[in-house]
Formats: C-alpha cells, structure tokens, sequence
C-alpha cells in the first residue's frame, strides 16, 4: 500500500469505513482527471455539506471529552464506548491499531478529507471556464478561508500551544497544499511556520469575500475577519486582533447574525418552548440543525446522546464547581436538568445539558463578544469590555441581574477570568473549553492551573483524573497516520 498520510485519511471519512482504504477509491476518479470545469462547477463544490456539518460523527464530539468543565457518572458513561474513556482520561493512545471498530480520529479524518477538495478549488477554480475574474477569486478565497478554519483545528490538536518564544520549533501538523494523493512525503514543519500559513491563507482571501454571503453557510468578510481577531487573541497578539474583531462588527448588517434574547425566547410563550422533558426546549437553537441565527460562520456537529454517532454525551454532567458559575436567573441553565436520561433525580444533583443536540462551533456572534472583551480587557479598556460581555448577558438574563460584578470591573486580571468564565457558562460542555485550556495553559494570568475529570460511582466513591501537562495538551497522531508517514516524529 502506498505511504502517504492524505490517502489513508481521505478513504476514512464515514463511520462504516474505518477499518480499510481500497484502491476502489483511486478508481472513481482516475487520477489526474478533474471533478469540475466550470466556474460554476467549483462554486457548487464549495457548498458541500462536508464543509458546514458534522450530523451523525465528527465535529468537536472528540473535543468535548476532554474539557474539564464536566464530569461523568458512572455506569451510563462507562458503556459507551472505549474510546469516549480513553478521552475522559486523557489516555496516552486513543486510537489502537487493533480497535474493532474506529482507528482513527473523527475529526481528524474529516478535515482531511475536506483538505484534499479545498485543495482541489484553490488551485484549479483559476483555470476554469465561463466564470469572471472576479468570481473565480471570490471561490478561491471562500476555500483558502475555509483551509485556515481546518488548520486552526488541526495545530489545536496536534501543536503545542503557540508560545512565540517555542513556536519555532515547536512542532506543527503537516501543511498540505496540494490535492495529490501520490505524494509520498509530508513533514510537520512548526508551530509558527502553520500560525503564519493560516494567516496568509485568510488575510489574503479577504479581499476577495462577499461581506454578506449568498449562501449562509459559506465564508463572508465578517466570518475571516473574526477569525483572524480570534487567531491572533490565541497568540496573545492583542493589538492586531482588536481591529480585525472591531472590523468583524462593522461589516455585520441585516441578515446577519443576531443574538437570541433568552428573556423572550425561553419567557412565558417564548419561541423556544415548549421544555421537553428529554430534549429541553424543544424548539431552541440547540435543538434545530440548521439554525443560523448566531453564525458568524456557520458550522454544526452533532452533540447530543449516543445514538450511531460513535460518541455522545451519555453520563456527562456539569462539574459542581462549572454549575457553580452560574446566577440562579441565567437561562442558560435551562438548557441542563438534573433528571437523568431515564427520568429519575441525579443522585448528586448534578446537571447534564440536553438543550444542545447540536452545537454550533464555527464563529458564533456569542463568541465575538467575548472575543472582543477579552482583547479590550487585556488592552486595558475596561469599559469597553465591560460593555460587550454586558451585551451578551443581557441576552441571556434578566437585565438587572447582567451587569458584571463591580468588585471586577476596575480590576485587569479579575476581568479577564470573570470574561474566561462567561465562556464557560455560554459554550460549557460544547468543545470551546479545549481550546481554553490549552492557551491558558501556557498564559502568565494562569500559571499553576491544573484539569480534573472526576467520574462518580454509584457507591458515592469517585475516581479522578489529571491531565498531565503539557504533554496530554497535545494529542498524539494515530497509529494509521504513523504507519503510512514512517519518518515523521510522534507527539510523546
């Protein structure tokens, strides 16, 4: 078989395929030929669904397994699936070549499988036929954008946090540019080197974007721009991130996205209900596949209970110290129940969340704000971070209960941990924490922070966990990745 690491991730992209790669899949599109001709061909390739949802498996249901905003409850967790353990855990290995049913990551696979088509739009829609300049740039851009979003995802799995001091020689995940499944050598290069590639890829695409989209699920202006300010906050590049959020703000208009007030929605009559006892409210975002309301940028896995999707979020509940954070009005607390699945009380009173069976986890206008906090908060505009981190909670609760603590408003550092725990009572439990935690890791205004999972028994007793740090920050690539890419070092 032939040793490349785009041909064994390409083939392994459905649940049902992830115990082989056939040559069959060289042999529905001869190699060399084109999927598409025309302009038109290739703007019809960027709709693919690929690239927007994760419906039965992949997205973020790896990620979430591994936040520390959650706990799990034994005996409904435990059943589940091998690898949900293993994640829970923190395992050194997650994916063994001898596992009967999936050897390889989800979301791993599927970005590598978009890879290959992005690849493919980038550097053919140019030569295509009938299309203007113009559109074949704007196609373009929709893909590089879209690559960057792939490979923001990857260096958070498989690189170390970005440190500017380490990122040149930390090492990175593989930069792949080419749709070519004969190449048969890839190198990770670094931290820095895929840092600076995903920032060429979406400030160069700007230029070229529509700043409302035709299609919502596609990239916009406003979509790259809030990218690029979250990439840059992730650096700690806070004075090149505060314009490109601003700017995310000023080109979002009518028929972007908006926030959902909570005080209505979820109110006496609201829109949202009625509260289902399984599913919450029934009729929430969380609920709807394809609600885009608070899409930035639209992206959408499935999140709810194990149910063909290889995970789920059987057994998890909130740790006492997340539930903590929240107010006794924050409505967000009606997306969790104490009940268990089959209706009886959590022994411990612990809360699972069954308002969200799909989170949405592109850029949600949700984000932005606190995005946008954080910068100013660390920029010392104080006010200015108070004001949108109050923007979002007066969406989410009764207006006299949103305003932050005054005890925090005139303190930076205080500021900035209260605006990092708003983060947790908005995206808790839905993969965002991942991403935290892995960048406070290495964050001055958090040193000494540890992760626990603790996993409850029936017997009252627990077993906890500890992420061993830094290593289990970094995920380790999977035995099949390794066996077609012999020469390439292994994460420890």
């Amino acid at each position: 078989m032939m040793k490349k690491l785009l041909y064994i991730l390409i083939c392994v992209t459905t649940p049902v395929a992830f115990t082989a790669c056939s040559k069959s899949f060289l042999e529905m599109v001869p190699l060399g030929s084109q999927v598409a001709s025309s302009t038109s061909d290739y703007d019809k390739l960027m709709n693919s669904p690929d690239f927007y949802q994760s419906r039965n498996a992949g997205g973020w249901q790896e990620v979430v397994l591994m936040e520390d905003d959650l706990a799990a409850e034994d005996g409904l967790f435990s059943p589940v699936s091998q690898h949900m353990t293993r994640l829970f855990q923190w395992q050194d290995v997650i994916y063994y070549p001898n596992d009967s049913y999936q050897r390889q990551p989800l979301l791993l696979s599927g970005l590598m499988s978009n890879m290959y088509q992005l690849n493919k739009i980038i550097n053919e829609v140019m030569n295509s036929t009938e299309g203007t300049d113009a559109q074949k740039r704007s196609i373009r851009a929709e893909a590089r954008a879209t690559r960057a979003w792939s490979n923001f995802q990857l260096i958070n799995l498989y690189g170390k946090p970005y440190q500017a001091a380490t990122a040149g020689t930390d090492l990175g995940f593989p930069i792949i540019t080419q749709a070519d499944i004969t190449v048969t050598e890839f190198k990770r290069g670094t931290v820095q080197e895929m840092y600076d590639f995903i920032i060429k890829d979406l400030t160069e695409a700007l230029p070229d974007l529509p700043v409302v989209p035709a299609i919502r699920t596609r990239m916009s202006k406003p979509a790259v721009e809030g990218l690029l300010g979250k990439i840059y906050l992730f650096m700690g590049r806070y004075n090149d991130a505060l314009p490109m959020l601003n700017a995310a703000f000023n080109d979002l208009g009518a028929g972007s996205a908006q926030l959902y007030d909570y005080n209505q929605t979820m109110g006496t009559g609201g829109s949202f209900l009625p509260m289902d006892p399984n599913l919450g409210p029934t009729k929430g975002p969380g609920n709807n596949f394809i609600d885009l309301r608070e899409s930035v940028l639209f992206k959408v896995y499935s999140n709810g209970r194990y149910n063909g999707n290889l995970y789920g979020n059987n057994g998890l509940v909130l740790t006492p110290q997340t539930a903590a954070l929240y107010g006794a009005s924050d409505l967000r607390l009606l997306l969790y129940t104490n009940k268990n699945p089959d209706g009886s009380l959590n022994a411990g009173g612990r809360l699972r969340k069954y308002g969200v069976q799909y989170t949405r986890y592109g850029l949600e206008l949700s984000e932005l704000y606190l995005l946008r906090a954080e910068c100013k908060a660390r920029l010392n505009d104080q006010p200015g971070a108070v004001a949108d981190v109050e923007t979002l909670r007066q969406h989410r609760m009764p207006a006299a209960d949103a305003a932050v603590p005054a005890v925090v408003t005139g303190d930076q550092v205080a500021l900035i941990k209260f605006i990092i725990e708003e983060r947790i009572r908005e995206f808790a439990m839905e993969g965002y924490r991942w991403f935290d935690m892995r960048r406070l890791s290495v964050d001055p205004l958090f040193a000494g922070i540890t992760f626990t999972h603790t996993l409850y028994k029936k017997d009252g007793s627990t077993t906890s966990y500890t992420l061993r740090q830094p290593d289990r920050l970094v995920l380790q690539l999977p035995y099949l990745f390794m066996q077609y890419n012999p020469g390439m070092p292994n994460n420890p």
